[in-house]
């Protein structure tokens, strides 16, 4: 490699910062996948119903829904209808949007998503609590927070020839 094609000391770190933080949540989810925890949702069900359950009203547009979870829009839009099925949310068009579709957090919804939300915060507790204290815990909240804030100022890579 050509000395102009080297990568610097800060991208270096950057990029062993990334793997550091990307090989922990591989670790942890790989734990939180194998609880027990999930027995009448799956994962990505509890982060719909917990998404909801965020709003001051526990509703939210669809689109706005697809912001706050890691999942295509089409898979949301099936998810939600599953979630529908079983009445843990109900589908709508927002008064002020006849082309938008409001997701609402039903009480039944509501009631599962804290009663798993429990279990899933006692392993949180195991996996993350027995590893570091409290102020460790504080620290570490305090810098991902910062990390992905940061992430609507910093421009779009792009690769360079």
């Amino acid at each position: 490699m050509s000395t102009s094609k080297r990568l610097s000391a800060s991208a270096r770190e950057a990029a062993r910062t990334w793997e550091a933080l990307f090989r922990t949540q591989v670790a942890l989810m790989r734990r939180f996948q194998a609880d027990a925890v999930w027995v009448e949702l799956s994962m990505r069900e509890y982060d719909v119903l917990f998404s909801l359950s965020t709003s001051s009203d526990g509703a939210m547009r669809l689109r706005d829904l697809n912001e706050k979870v890691l999942l295509a829009q089409s898979s949301l839009s099936r998810m939600v209808e599953r979630l529908e099925a079983r009445g843990l949310v109900t589908r709508s068009v927002p008064v002020d949007d006849a082309r938008g579709t409001l997701v609402t957090l039903t009480d039944e919804g509501g009631h599962l998503q804290r009663e798993v939300g429990r279990r899933h915060v006692q392993a949180m507790d195991q996996y993350v609590g027995d590893a570091l204290d409290q102020d460790e815990q504080a620290e570490l909240t305090r810098i991902l927070d910062k990390l992905r804030a940061a992430q609507s100022r910093i421009p779009d890579w792009s690769p360079q020839a």
